[in-house]
């Protein structure tokens, strides 16, 4: 029995159909991401609106340019791991790098005479080798980036006591220009960090770099078998990952006007838990810089809310560590539901 040439003719090509496919899934793509936003922002907002309610001096200019001026160096490390966590890693030593980039660029204006932004560009080169170096032995020997980053947190700590001699080094206002207010009370650093999180939002979902680091995170083996290697690029992603813990290290120093050997200690949590409640898989494969900011926010205007009213350490904590377990819990939901409809 032959097909009627009208049927033949508006029958859908395999191409077309997979173009289609490729279109809905594309549009499908950027509802869901457009609804974690909006779900991201109706948090924050209520956040907002309850510690306004319960502090009379939370809703003020003065509130607000000092979040804004805190959360700089978390949110450019923010960036770095969403790039991490994509790719089913972790990297524990941000921390540790941000001290040892910090007090090697103190060490080279302090000790070698060189001007800040030399020393600030030998900062950001110890980040990125660390970065490299983290990455490089975890491909090659194939160990889990949970171990080897744990590792390098303890070893990359013990560095920065012994560039900084175990003192804090006072580099007093020769890189505060990171710090200092450029516009109603913003800094520098605040208007870098916007910067990059645009940047790494760009790059993860407008070029072919973000869709291989999205795929590897995915499924590794069919990348693989595509014929793309993911070995640079995991290594790659470190790297860049510990160049931005070396710009994290020059924000807080300027900010402080000095490099801690203890600066950036436990950090590396609230950078997972700003990734984690912007909604990044800890699976691999799915996640947002824009959404990471949002998480970055919220932990911000929480430790600030909470600071207001008066909590006690220990209450922040409790509180901090529940929201970060309640949005691994919408995670794991999330995944179940998404591997149901598949």
């Amino acid at each position: 029995m032959t097909t009627p040439l009208s049927a033949r003719a508006s029958a859908p090509t395999p191409s077309a159909a997979a173009a289609a496919s490729a279109a809905s899934q594309a549009s499908s793509g950027r509802m869901q991401a457009w609804g974690t936003y909006v779900g991201l922002f109706l948090v924050l907002a209520a956040m907002v609106a309850l510690f306004s309610f319960l502090s009379e001096y939370f809703w003020s200019t003065e509130t607000f340019v000092t979040i804004a001026n805190e959360i700089p160096a978390l949110a450019v490390m923010a960036v770095g791991m969403t790039f991490v966590l994509i790719l089913a890693g972790i990297d524990l030593s941000v921390g540790s790098v941000l001290a040892l980039s910090a007090a090697v660029a103190a060490q080279a204006i302090l000790v070698w005479g060189l001007n800040p932004w030399a020393a600030g560009a030998l900062g950001l080169l110890c980040g990125l080798l660390c970065g490299a170096v983290l990455g490089s032995i975890s491909v090659v020997w194939r160990l889990p980036t949970f171990i080897v980053s744990l590792g390098m947190l303890e070893a990359l700590r013990g560095a920065a006591y012994l560039v900084t001699d175990s003192r804090t080094q006072y580099v007093g206002d020769t890189i505060s220009g990171l710090a200092a207010p450029i516009a109603a009370g913003v800094s520098a650093a605040f208007v870098i960090a916007i910067v990059v999180v645009a940047l790494g939002q760009i790059v993860l979902t407008r070029t072919v770099f973000g869709r291989y680091v999205v795929g590897i995170g995915t499924n590794e083996e069919a990348m693989r078998l595509a014929g793309i290697d993911p070995r640079p690029i995991r290594i790659l992603v470190f790297a860049l990952t510990g160049l931005l813990a070396g710009l994290a290290g020059l924000m807080q120093s300027a900010r402080l006007e000095a490099a801690d050997p203890n600066a950036g200690s436990g950090m590396e949590l609230q950078v997972i838990a700003a990734v984690v409640i912007g909604g990044t898989s800890l699976m691999g494969g799915r996640g947002s810089v824009i959404a990471t900011f949002f998480g970055v926010l919220i932990i911000a205007v929480l430790e600030a809310g909470l600071a207001q009213i008066g909590a006690s350490e220990p209450a922040k904590r409790i509180i901090t560590g529940a929201v970060i377990v309640v949005a691994v819990i919408i995670d794991t939901v999330r995944q179940r539901r998404a591997a149901r409809r598949a």
